[in-house]
C-alpha cells in the first residue's frame, strides 16, 4: 500500500508517470526535462497544497521505514531509460522515484535519514528497499552502463553512506541470495534455519561489518 500510495502521489506531480492515453504521443527518447516540458500540456504538473501534504507524508513514511535509500542525479536519462530502471528495481523488490527537493527535505526532518538532506540538490531521484542490498545493487549496476545516473550517497537507518558505501552494499549478496546460501550450508532443523534467516540484527551486522571493513582497508 505504501509503494502504491507513493506512486499515486508522484503521478500527480511527475510527468514521467503520465504515460496514459493522453501522453502516448510523447517521444520516450526525450531527456526527462524535455519530456516534462511537453507533458505540461497534459495538465499533470500542477500540485495543490493537499497533494503536496500527501506527498510529504508518503516520503516521510519511506524515510522512516526503508531498509536502505540511495540518492542519485538523473539528469540526461530518457523516459525509456527511467522505465527500464524502474522495471529492474521492481524485479529486485526495490523502488525508484523522482522527487521534489523542497518537499523531500521537509519529509526528511525528524527521520533516521535526516543526515542526507544536503544531497537533495539538482535533479534528484531516490532508490529504496527493505533489503539493504537490493536498491544499491540495481542503482550501481545501472549507473555503470549509463553515465547520466550519478550516485551521490545514501543512508541505511541513521548511518549516512557516501558513494563508496553505496558501492560496498551493491557488491554484497542480496538477502535472497544469502538465504539460499545458508539453506545449502546449514545442517540443522528447519525451525532453527528459519530463525537465522529472519534475524534482522544479523542482516544489519552483515552489512555494517562489510562497510566497516572496506573503510578500514581504505
Amino acid at each position: 500500500m505504501l509503494v502504491r500510495s507513493l506512486g499515486q502521489a508522484n503521478e500527480r506531480h511527475l510527468p514521467l508517470h503520465a504515460l496514459g492515453s493522453e501522453a502516448k504521443s510523447v517521444d520516450v527518447n526525450l531527456p526527462i526535462a524535455a519530456f516534462e516540458y511537453e507533458a505540461a500540456n497534459f495538465g499533470v504538473t500542477h500540485v495543490d497544497r493537499t497533494q503536496k501534504a500527501e506527498m510529504v507524508e508518503n516520503l516521510k513514511t519511506v524515510f522512516e521505514n526503508t531498509g536502505v535509500l540511495v540518492v542519485a542525479h538523473y539528469s540526461g536519462l530518457t523516459v525509456s531509460d527511467m522505465t527500464s530502471l524502474r522495471g529492474q528495481m521492481a524485479e529486485a523488490g526495490a523502488n525508484f522515484h523522482v522527487v521534489k527537493n523542497r518537499l523531500a527535505k521537509i519529509a526528511l526532518d525528524g527521520t533516521p535519514c535526516a543526515g542526507i538532506a544536503e544531497l537533495f540538490s539538482g535533479p534528484i531521484a531516490i532508490a529504496y528497499s527493505d533489503d539493504p542490498v537490493a536498491a544499491p545493487k540495481v542503482t550501481a549496476a545501472f549507473a555503470k552502463g549509463n553515465e547520466h545516473l550519478v550516485i551521490l550517497g545514501g543512508t541505511m537507518g541513521e548511518n549516512v553512506l557516501d558513494v563508496d558505501g553505496v558501492k560496498v552494499l551493491a557488491e554484497l549478496p542480496s538477502l535472497d541470495e544469502l538465504r539460499a546460501r545458508l539453506v545449502g550450508m546449514i545442517s540443522t532443523p528447519a525451525t532453527r534455519i528459519a530463525g537465522v534467516l529472519q534475524a534482522p540484527a544479523g542482516q544489519l551486522a552483515r552489512v555494517m561489518g562489510a562497510y566497516a571493513a572496506s573503510q578500514d582497508a581504505a
